[in-house]
């Protein structure tokens, strides 16, 4: 047979054919083609210098080809370098963690490290991590080269972030300060105080204790006094400014961090003259005189306040339009204006394009607003709630979940903003039922865990085969979880439907609104299990504020109690907006919950979780971090007051 000769087709440059056979090639097919014919006849004829993979795996593969193991491992590094340059982080990661990189050889080590730590807080990779940082210590840094050192202690000390040591990482950049002059130091002491803010409690006072060198003792020193318990944010700023005058040389008393400046000179900032403009007549009567007595309660509670300076006037919004009253308030000496409570009216506020006097309104914007420079809002928001019902589904691994909520304007809002955690978290809402509260609650659940789909069915096949057929009803099998959103009269119906349809072994989460807000366990045992969310108020131990105003106040229980806790959470705030507005990590423990701002002045708030046991709430232990199991039924403890 003579020999077959490859001939070029020119009138179709994608094909070529054999001179005795045709043989249709696509063009990438061939280019396979000869990449392995070059792969199986060895590396000989490849240049891993010049070598360029496409792919992680056709990487390990010409690697493996190498003979000389260093060459193949450098070969390794710079393709994982290129898919960096990229933003492959992903093909990068398989090359870092393949077995022939398992072992580098000593001068390449720092090279994988150094990738490795770039790769493993890009993909937010925690175990990487955390298996990186075992490996770590806080000064390793400093073995890079000059021009790689600053870079290498910055991906370091996210590493241990990352891998939850943020005294690690804190150390890290405390070293990077002393060596890097280039450096920005308020940036570094920014960083390096929220990541000590992170730091627990017997950590940190450990820590101090056994820290050497005068940098890490100063700060650890300052994160520890800061920190004591019962500290309010006025003793705060002594404290700051007696470590500053006790270290003047450090670093970080001639740089404070952001948020320590801002504490240290907030008395000077504080304002003085406070409108409070909330509704005393009419049917917001009830709400703003709530608020009102928390707010005087708080100011008159506050051993900080200066009551010869602080002049706090009462303006009821009910008898004229609020943006007439902010007139005229914007031409007296007033320094913030808090109020008002009515939606209406902080959006007519909200249209004005400067204001004059910061206002802290008491109630919020629709979702998507862009309130004016010094307008800030805070309430008890209902989409608050949802959110953190969906944080906590999501960290508990519960990701599927069938939802609840009534008719109304308010339940668009619940299910907007339950909606959209879950799904930019990676849950999903099978179904959403809405009810109001004369419907049928019987068919509302059975068709919310998919019983009447069942029975629809089961009825569609006697009718097909035309027969009677014995049939037991199945709650659909998708389900992890149930939302509830009810007040408690209707909970209280709800809850046993669930068992009665086959759902008894689902859990079910529910916002404040099912707790009236005073135990009544012979009223809500058909509320036993369920977990739900509540301010501090409700669920906390007593603090000195609630102890005496239950003592001494009719009406700081229920709702009207929530609302208290409201007014007082805002005399608070009005010290603080300035610290909150440009501190991103600052936050203040309230009546109503953890506080924090957002870039558009919206305060939102962290509160407790419970559970309903024997028909009374008792409080659940804060998540740890990646923790998702289910929540177990017995690890609660009771409720007492305000924490």
């Amino acid at each position: 047979m003579p020999p077959l000769v490859w001939r070029h087709k020119p009138n179709n440059p994608e094909y070529i054919e054999l001179a005795m056979i045709k043989i249709r090639i696509h063009k990438r097919a061939l280019a396979s083609v000869i990449a392995a014919a070059l792969l199986s006849a060895g590396c000989a004829s490849v240049n891993l210098d010049s070598h360029i993979a496409q792919t992680a795996d056709q990487a390990l593969e010409m690697a493996s080809r190498e003979d000389n193991v260093e060459t193949a491992q450098a070969y390794l590094l710079r393709i994982a370098s290129r898919f960096q340059d990229q933003g492959d982080h992903a093909a990068a990661r398989t090359l870092l963690q393949s077995e022939q990189l398992a072992q580098p050889a000593p001068p390449l080590e720092n090279q994988k490290l150094l990738l490795s730590m770039a790769s493993a807080t890009a993909l937010d990779d925690k175990s990487w991590a955390r298996e990186l940082a075992g490996k770590l210590s806080p000064s390793d840094f400093i073995d890079y080269p000059a021009n790689l050192m600053a870079r290498a202690a910055n991906l370091q000390a996210d590493t241990f972030a990352l891998a939850d040591d943020p005294l690690s990482a804190a150390m890290t950049l405390i070293l990077l300060a002393q060596t890097d002059s280039t450096a920005d130091p308020q940036k570094i002491h920014d960083r390096v105080w929220s990541l000590l803010a992170r730091v627990p409690d017997s950590q940190l006072d450990s820590a101090s204790a056994d820290a050497i060198g005068y940098e890490a003792q100063g700060w650890l020193e300052l994160a520890r006094i800061v920190r004591a318990p019962d500290t309010n944010i006025d003793e705060q700023g002594r404290i700051i400014r007696d470590w500053q005058n006790n270290w003047p040389g450090h670093p970080a008393a001639q740089v404070l961090p952001s948020e320590l400046r801002l504490i240290a000179n907030l008395a000077a900032s504080r304002p003085e003259e406070i409108a409070l403009a909330v509704p005393l007549k009419g049917p917001l009567a009830t709400a703003g005189k709530a608020i009102r007595d928390g707010f005087l309660a708080a100011y008159y509670l506050d051993d900080a306040a200066n009551r010869g300076k602080t002049d706090i006037r009462i303006f009821d919004t009910s008898s004229k339009p609020f943006i007439e009253l902010y007139r005229e308030l914007s031409t007296q000496d007033i320094d913030l204006v808090v109020g008002p409570l009515e939606k209406d009216a902080l959006a007519e506020l909200a249209s004005m394009n400067t204001l004059p006097v910061p206002a802290l309104g008491l109630n919020y914007l629709p979702a998507g607003s862009q309130p004016p420079e010094g307008l800030y809002q805070f309430g008890l928001s209902a989409e608050d709630e949802a959110r953190q019902i969906a944080d906590r589904l999501l960290a508990k691994g519960l990701r599927q979940v069938l939802v609840l909520i009534p008719q109304g304007e308010w339940g668009d809002r619940v299910e907007q903003a339950l909606r959209q955690r879950m799904t930019a978290s990676g849950g999903v809402i099978l179904d959403v039922e809405r009810f109001f509260r004369e419907d049928n609650l019987r068919a509302v659940t059975a068709d919310l865990l998919g019983i009447t789909v069942s029975r629809d069915r089961a009825i569609q096949v006697e009718s097909t085969i035309g027969m009677d057929i014995e049939f037991e009803p199945r709650r659909r099998q998708d389900v992890d979880a149930i939302v509830m959103v009810a007040e408690p009269t209707i909970a209280r119906q709800f809850n046993p439907l669930f068992a009665f349809y086959f759902g008894g072994d689902l859990p079910v989460y529910s916002p404040s609104i099912i707790y009236e807000g005073t135990p009544s366990p012979s009223r809500d045992r058909d509320l036993n299990g369920v977990i739900f969310t509540d301010i501090p108020w409700v669920l906390g131990d007593g603090s000195e504020l609630r102890n005496k105003a239950t003592k001494l106040m009719p009406g700081t229980s229920g709702q009207a109690g929530r609302l208290f806790a409201m007014g007082a959470d805002a005399w608070q705030l009005s010290k603080r907006l300035p610290l909150l507005r440009q501190i991103n990590s600052a936050s203040i423990n309230g009546q109503t919950g953890v506080l924090a701002m957002t870039p558009e002045g919206a305060i939102h708030r962290d509160q407790l979780w419970a559970q309903f046991r024997n028909g009374a709430p008792e409080r659940l232990p804060e998540l740890v971090p990646d923790e998702t199991n289910i929540i177990p039924r017995g690890e609660v403890v009771p409720v007492t007051g305000q924490n």
